[in-house]
């Protein structure tokens, strides 16, 4: 039982389960779609990071741990996915303790960096049993990150992404999948833009109180 569960994880052709994949023409244009996007928004760095294995000290969210190696602690973001944000519950804190359970703290894992962030943070895929990554996507606990898809397998991300929206797991319980954590972020900025340009949010301000009329005139 637990090795049918492990294999689910590990992404190999099965010709005998054809309904789980993408129809290929389907997939071939969603792939070109998105691999254009990527070689557009995301330049690759000269020189990659050499993979290393680190030990888990503390997981943030559904992608983002900090581990530690040769002393020293790193802030992984994973890469290629995009977990809903804390506050968009309940699905932020679901994806953090689904990473929880499938992370132990001290757990050696293996780091294969692709970038750096603009945020100094290390961006990797997480490879545990099983691809974290991979894991988090194909259980419905992340949404495949189309902006940088080109620095992963992207046939092998849209292909996990498939399967949890056709079983409906995690954010894909909601018809279409709940909103993108991208598009949060997005608009939560636009927010506070205009809340500090023009002071509080006009549907944050309290309605205004109705007059009481003089006292002999009720």
């Amino acid at each position: 039982m637990m090795a049918a569960k492990a294999s689910r994880h590990t992404f190999a052709p099965d010709p005998l389960n054809r309904q789980d994949r993408l129809p290929s023409a389907a997939r071939i244009s969603l792939i070109t779609y998105l691999a254009i996007l990527s070689i557009l928004a995301w330049q690759a760095p000269a020189t990659a990071k050499a993979d290393f294995r680190a030990r888990v000290v503390s997981i943030g969210d559904g992608d983002t741990i900090r581990v530690r190696h040769d002393d020293k602690m790193e802030t992984i973001r994973l890469a290629c996915i995009d977990a809903p944000e804390m506050a968009q519950v309940p699905y932020g804190d679901k994806a953090r303790r689904y990473l929880q359970t499938r992370l132990r703290l001290e757990q050696e894992v293996t780091i294969h960096p692709l970038n750096t962030d603009r945020y100094g943070r290390t961006v990797a895929e997480v490879i545990g049993d099983i691809n974290l990554n991979l894991a988090l996507v194909e259980d419905g606990q992340a949404f495949v990150y189309p902006k940088y898809l080109g620095q992963c397998d992207a046939n092998e991300y849209l292909e996990a992404q498939y399967r949890a929206r056709r079983h409906r797991f995690g954010v894909w319980q909601v018809p279409g999948g709940i909103e993108r954590p991208w598009q949060f972020r997005h608009d939560r900025q636009q927010n506070r833009q205009q809340i500090h340009q023009h002071g509080r949010h006009p549907q944050d301000r309290l309605p205004s109180r109705p007059q009481t009329p003089p006292a002999g005139l009720i």
